[in-house]
């Protein structure tokens, strides 16, 4: 799933690895259950100014005048927005803000009442968050590999959170 770090990844996993790359959320049934599963990002009402962003970034035309740069200018101007956006987020990003203020969460609550999903699984916030929705749906983001060592499991009956540890 394409996320805000993916955006110009102009065919590589499908090409060269032959991986699907999916750029919206999907819905898989598995076993009986009900998956909507997507990276996470520019979802719902909220996040204007990135969505503002991603539509410059996925813009065509921008695209081709970014490929015009010096590769020194084009890797400056990267690392700009990146930094830009990590002091604009703080400290957001590592912990959990609650359900009312979690994006993804009111977006899946959202989601629930037009139709049914077991399970949302999602990667955007890089915090492992498993939680009840309301009694039958569950929202889990992954966490990341790096700070948390998450991954998600479906056994064809439950998903759940696990931990990678060393032996």
């Amino acid at each position: 799933f394409v996320g805000n770090h993916d955006l110009w990844m102009n065919g590589y996993f499908e090409e060269e690895l032959n991986i699907p790359v999916f750029h919206r959320p999907q819905q898989y049934s598995i076993n009986g259950k009900r998956f909507f599963i997507g990276h996470g990002d520019g979802l719902g009402p909220y996040d204007k100014g990135y969505k503002r962003m991603k539509k410059v970034f996925t813009n065509p035309v921008a695209q081709w005048l970014f490929r015009w740069l010096h590769p020194d200018w084009g890797v400056r101007m990267a690392q700009y927005f990146s930094v830009k956006n990590k002091l604009l987020s703080g400290e957001e990003d590592v912990k959990f803000l609650g359900d009312e203020k979690e994006w993804l969460v009111q977006y899946a609550k959202r989601k629930l009442e037009d139709q049914h999903f077991d399970y949302f699984l999602f990667g955007h916030r890089h915090l492992p968050l498993n939680i009840d929705l309301n009694g039958k749906s569950t929202y889990v983001n992954l966490g990341d590999w790096i700070s948390y060592f998450t991954y998600a499991v479906f056994d064809g009956e439950s998903l759940s959170l696990e931990k990678f540890m060393l032996k």
